[in-house]
């Protein structure tokens, strides 16, 4: 019981802390971790250790798998050039460099386990990411690229991890063992979520009933996770590729019914568990406090050191990437444009630290090769610093840094153009099949029908009209509102005098609310 209280507890303080922080015009994740912090020293308040097996297998693959199925497949496979660069290459340079600081400031330390820790700082956090670039509504092809980098980056990481921890421990790794690691740990992830695509793909396709969908839904990235794992393959590469899969062909997997629920339940687990992520992160601190007992002057300069390579490497790697490699020819053909300087400055801005550093942090070995010690509450300490320190203060400064660089937005005219045109296509194909089929129903019926694609049709070329007066959609929107209310109104008064039963109230009801939220989406567009 005292488990399940203290879930509940953490629950209820991240939706409080993500409403708190809507109110206030923050972000979530910076407010549930400065919540963290504060909490972490209140008496009496229940103490989380984070289990890094948890977080990698438990936590994170969820929360991947959402992002991945709602990635754009073209705008990923557009963008896949920039999103290698920097889920492998970036992670490699970065691990790499925080490795030879770390080293070059504690040189009685193995290089190798320096490495370990590079490779744990290196990754931007996926949640963080998301739930930042999303939030401050940067350009959607940035967007793509930091959300693309962020899937893929952690399965760098951990194959780097690997192999820089089994040589700090006196295991003999050589260019041989490092290709077999890296082939079974990519390779068998790709084979894993290529695999996982096709078979969950074939059962939702013969399921009918969406609770159903639903629970497949939930069980999925767990069982690829789980499947890949047994292998010794990469459970995030595994998962990201089956969501990425499953993800681009929902239309044709699913029903409607289903499709609404699983968007529906998705983004509740997502809320659920990206607070309780960023929250759990904060609540470590005395944890990593406890067994820490380096001078703090030392402390001080190595964390300084650390968060400062960090800091460069990403730019370092950013601005290279962006001009250099469009020297390669075809490259700017394929590229379009050349990006002036703010692309890469809001991308490398952009390098937040997660749960997942923390993680490898905790999963680091406690003794290196032969036995000797080496200082592991300092590296623990280093992960949690540089989470807080760039998710508080990129992830706070951000928003700022995106309006300092007016980068241009998305043009809302040409995707309203580009929306009426597809629906102007899409309502004639409709009016074809349904004169196809006119004989087959009563006059009035099909009158209606065309009354519908016509009404469809309109509305998305209004999207291109001024915003100055009320459109007839907006009209039709805000007087059916009107007459929504009324009739659930009528409903709620006839099931309280008992002239109607409550399941009829409960369709009724069903039908109203799904008819209102049409006609809140589309008040929104």
């Amino acid at each position: 019981m005292d488990g399940l209280f203290e879930v509940v507890v953490f629950l209820a303080i991240a939706t409080v802390g993500a409403a708190l922080a809507r109110k206030l015009g923050l972000l979530a994740p910076i407010v549930l971790v400065v919540a963290g912090l504060v909490l972490s020293f209140v008496p009496g308040f229940p103490h989380v250790r984070l289990d890094p097996d948890l977080v990698l297998v438990g936590i994170l693959p969820p929360l991947l798998y959402v992002a991945a199925l709602e990635t754009s497949v073209p705008a990923f496979r557009h963008n896949l050039r920039p999103i290698l660069w920097l889920a492998i290459g970036l992670v490699i340079f970065t691990a790499v460099a925080v490795g030879f600081v770390l080293h070059a400031l504690l040189p009685a330390v193995p290089y190798a386990i320096c490495l370990a820790l590079g490779a744990v700082l290196a990754p931007p956090d996926a949640v963080a990411a998301t739930a930042v670039a999303r939030r401050i509504g940067l350009p959607r092809r940035v967007v793509t690229i930091l959300e693309g980098e962020s899937l893929l980056n952690d399965a760098t990481a951990l194959v780097l991890f690997r192999v820089a921890a089994l040589a700090a421990v006196g295991s003999a790794v050589g260019p041989g063992e490092v290709s077999i690691e890296v082939l079974r740990s990519a390779g068998g992830g790709v084979l894993v979520g290529a695999l996982g695509a096709v078979v969950f793909g074939f059962v939702h396709r013969r399921i009918t009933d969406p609770l159903l969908d639903n629970a497949l839904s939930l069980i999925i990235p767990f069982a690829v996770v789980f499947v890949a794992e047994e292998i010794h393959a990469s459970g995030v590469v595994a998962v990201v590729v089956t969501g990425l899969a499953l993800g681009h062909r929902l239309p044709v997997l699913m029903s409607a019914a289903s499709r609404l629920q699983v968007g529906a339940v998705w983004r509740l687990v997502r809320f659920l568990l990206e607070g309780l992520v960023f929250l759990l992160v904060g609540l470590q601190l005395p944890d990593v406090l406890q067994d820490l007992d380096e001078p703090m002057g030392r402390l001080v300069g190595v964390t300084a050191a650390v968060i400062g390579t960090l800091f460069l490497a990403r730019f370092a790697w950013l601005f290279p990437l962006t001009y250099l490699t469009r020297l390669v020819p075809g490259v700017r053909r394929r590229g379009g444009e050349r990006k002036p300087v703010k692309y890469p400055l809001v991308i490398g801005w952009a390098g937040m630290r997660g749960v997942v550093t923390l993680a490898g942090a905790l999963a680091l070995p406690f003794t290196v090769s032969g036995g000797e010690e080496y200082p592991r509450a300092l590296f623990i300490w280093l992960a949690f610093a540089v989470i807080v320190v760039t998710l508080v203060g990129q992830g706070a400064t951000l928003p700022a840094v995106a309006r300092w660089l007016k980068l241009p937005p998305d043009d809302p005219v040409q995707d309203a153009l580009s929306a009426a045109g597809v629906q102007q296509q899409a309502s004639r194909a409709a009016r074809d099949r349904l004169n196809e089929l006119a004989d087959s129903a009563p006059g009035p019926v099909v009158e209606r029908l065309r009354r519908v694609v016509e009404e469809r049709t309109n509305l998305a070329w209004e999207q291109l009209g001024g915003t100055e007066r009320e459109t007839p959609s907006q009209a039709y929107g805000r007087l059916r509102q009107e007459m929504i209310d009324a009739e659930r109104e009528v409903f709620r008064l006839a099931r309280d005098s008992g002239r109607i039963p409550e399941e009829v109230l409960v369709r009724a009801y069903r039908d109203l609310d799904l008819e209102e939220s049409l006609l809140r989406r589309e008040s929104e567009r």
